[in-house]
Parts: structure tokens; sequence; C-alpha cells
């Protein structure tokens, strides 16, 4: 799965993005990071047409303080820029399958 990426986009440029976009932010020495990955990894590669940006978070990182994130990892599920939906240090596949629904109109997942 991707590495949480230390360059991180632009908020302007996060919400001027049309269609649905995942945005993940972490880091990658954290534990419930890497654990969540057993479930993010398969489910959205099952959605290969969605943009997927994992952000490194943390202290001075404004993007992550922009949407209010908390806790590692978060998953912002956007559409058309707009959040849909959010899931926090997920522990499954059937929330992350849901958000994804939520944002590319998938009804079968």
């Amino acid at each position: 799965m991707s590495r949480y990426d230390t360059e991180q986009p632009e908020r302007a440029d996060l919400d001027g993005l049309s269609g649905p976009a995942v945005v993940m932010f972490g880091t990658n020495w954290c534990g419930h990071c890497v654990g969540a990955e057993r479930y993010l990894g398969p489910a959205l590669a099952e959605h290969p047409e969605v943009p997927v940006y994992a952000v490194e978070d943390g202290k001075g990182r404004r993007l992550g303080r922009s949407y209010r994130v908390k806790l590692w990892p978060t998953v912002i599920f956007l559409r058309d820029g707009e959040e849909v939906d959010r899931v926090v240090r997920p522990t499954g596949r059937a929330e992350i399958d849901q958000a994804l629904a939520s944002i590319t109109g998938d009804a079968g997942a």
C-alpha cells in the first residue's frame, strides 16, 4: 500500500477536485496505520479510478489541521472536493466499503 508522503497537496487543490478522491492521514511508523492497511489496501484496490493521497500528518502539518484530524489513520472521502465521509482507525472493511460507495455511487459495495 502507499506510504504516507511528506509532500502534501494544497487544501485548495483538494477542494477543487472533481469526482471522488480519498485523503489518508497518518505516518509510516504508526501502529494503527500499519494495522489498517490490511483493510484499506484491498478496498482501495477495488476502486483504481479513485485517486488516493496518502499524506504524512503531524505537528506543523497544516493539511491535517485543516481537516481537523486528531487520530491516525484518518481517511477522508471526498466527492467534488467536499468531504462526504470519514473513517478513523478502521477495524474492518465494511466501514471503508460504505464510505467508498458514498463517493463512487457504487450501491453494490
